[in-house]
């Protein structure tokens, strides 16, 4: 069961705190993708969380703590270096993190949600029909053989094995002048290394989510030409 008041005071209350803003109606659409993922969780195993109230911490704000950060590409001037944000990939979505939330920040930037394990897609669909959103594109593939009609600004994943599995499986996926977002714990000094060959850090940003422990860092790199 989901005590919808709980939750939502958590979600709003998170938000808050990382001076997010966010409308009621999106606030809504947050929540009814957190009531589909804890019914669905029950039989697909899209998190070891089964807590809703920890859900909204360690699922909701851990994605939503990168809004700020798109919101300033959104509105970046146009530079002909940087492609202007209008598609981005999930890559290893699992059960929609961060696209799902993003998505719903963001309705008009194009998303594609990406995960080679079909119980996890089968539940993004159902999101996407119930939450009626338009933005949102759902493969079921391995990134390796995606090839998409159209390349993406920014190739973006919260839980890839590691850097260097992200940027060589994914490089072909980045329009030129696009980049790589990878959502770390401690900043990850060794894969780092282990990628110089292929991506150079771009930037990179501690990342603060309420009430959660540990290290949490947005990392920005570029593919090497």
């Amino acid at each position: 069961m989901i005590d919808n008041i709980k939750c939502e005071k958590a979600l709003r209350d998170g938000v808050a705190k990382m001076n997010i803003v966010i409308s009621d109606k999106k606030i809504q659409l947050l929540m009814a993708y957190l009531s589909e993922f804890v019914k669905w969780n029950k039989a697909y195993n899209l998190s070891a969380i089964r807590d809703p109230l920890v859900m909204v911490e360690k699922h909701l704000l851990d994605s939503l703590v990168l809004v700020p950060f798109l919101e300033k590409e959104v509105k970046k001037p146009i530079d002909k270096q940087q492609p202007l944000i209008e598609r981005i990939i999930d890559v290893g979505t699992g059960g929609g993190l961060p696209g799902i939330p993003l998505a719903i920040i963001f309705p008009e930037i194009d998303f594609t949600l990406l995960d080679s394990n079909g119980k996890k897609t089968r539940f993004l669909f159902q999101v996407k029909t119930q939450l009626a959103l338009k933005n949102v594109t759902i493969e079921n593939t391995r990134v390796e053989s995606y090839q998409p009609e159209k390349c993406f600004s920014i190739v973006m994943s919260r839980a890839f094995a590691s850097l260097q599995d992200m940027v060589v499986g994914s490089g072909h996926l980045l329009l030129e002048g696009g980049r790589f977002w990878a959502m770390k714990g401690v900043y990850p000094e060794n894969e780092l290394r282990d990628c110089e060959k292929h991506a150079i850090v771009d930037a990179f940003y501690p990342l603060t989510v309420p009430n959660m422990d540990g290290e949490r860092h947005l990392l920005v790199l570029t593919p090497v030409e």
